[in-house]
């Protein structure tokens, strides 16, 4: 066994228990596959994160992330929450730009303000989704047929669908059924409306992956870059604008993201809640 530094932070959120929980160990390289599932797979959150040495010299570091049943290629709160971790135990990027090492490749992460944002990885899949898996998802999730104004791929490496929800109290009233879902990772998107909602935020989103430990994301980062992808690429987001996700959860998540050229970036903050050591 061996004793690793392990942070437990709030991401999402600049106020502890309110965003999207993420373990980080730190110096994992000797750590097993094995080893490394069954530490995630025992926290119970939706993703634990091991830091190593990076394999490619351009980055700054390496993470592997592990969700309670598999390991993912890319996610969004583990980079940011990793990134956070990485910076706040002394971690000095090369550059301007800190550069993470993970599944999908390198993932470029930048400083805005007090928070952090990763450009936002290309989509593997795109396009409308498949009639029978969209009526499956719409059945899933207790929706009428009129609800989904649409269902589109925004897979950038979890899998993710997305179904178009007319406002944002038709999300916050859903009661998944998850045997209905097995198998499938559904985001859900709406509009806010001032008048109603004011104008914190401009979306309203909420994340089901049936199957996993944590069958809701609270706030997810993966998810809402693909949806910025969708949005943006057919003009029906602003440039800038803010989300809200995790409020029937409780939670009060906030995710930014901002279009600068071809780039898209999401951020957000995240705040250490644990800090401490694991022996594995």
């Amino acid at each position: 066994m061996s004793q690793h530094d392990f942070k437990q932070l709030d991401v999402f959120s600049r106020q502890p228990l309110k965003g999207n929980p993420l373990a980080v160990v730190f110096a994992a390289d000797a750590l097993t596959d094995e080893q490394m599932q069954a530490f995630a797979t025992w926290t119970n959150l939706s993703e634990t994160t091991f830091l190593q040495v990076p394999r490619d010299p351009r980055a700054d570091y390496r993470v592997r992330i592990f969700t309670s049943t598999r390991e993912l290629p890319f996610a969004g709160h583990p980079t940011l929450g990793s990134c956070h971790a990485w910076l706040e135990v002394g971690g000095v990027p090369r550059g301007d730009e800190i550069i993470q090492e993970c599944g999908v490749g390198l993932v470029r992460i930048r400083r805005q303000g007090e928070d952090l944002a990763f450009l936002a990885p290309p989509l593997l899949r795109a396009g409308p989704v498949e009639p029978e898996l969209r009526e499956r998802a719409r059945l899933g999730l207790g929706l009428a047929p009129e609800d989904v104004l649409e269902a589109q791929w925004v897979d950038n490496g979890a899998d993710w669908m997305v179904l178009m929800l007319p406002n944002r109290r038709r999300v916050l009233a859903i009661r998944p059924d998850y045997v209905q879902l097995a198998g499938l990772t559904v985001g859900v998107v709406a509009p806010w409306h001032p008048e109603l909602h004011g104008d914190e935020c401009q979306f309203e989103v909420r994340a089901f992956i049936a199957g996993d430990g944590m069958p809701e994301d609270p706030v997810t980062g993966s998810l809402n870059a693909g949806i910025a992808r969708w949005l943006l690429g057919e003009g029906r987001a602003p440039q800038s604008y803010r989300v809200s996700q995790g409020t029937a959860m409780g939670r009060a998540g906030r995710v930014r993201v901002e279009q600068v050229g071809d780039e898209i970036w999401v951020g957000g903050a995240a705040v250490t809640c644990i800090s401490g050591s694991v022996t594995l």
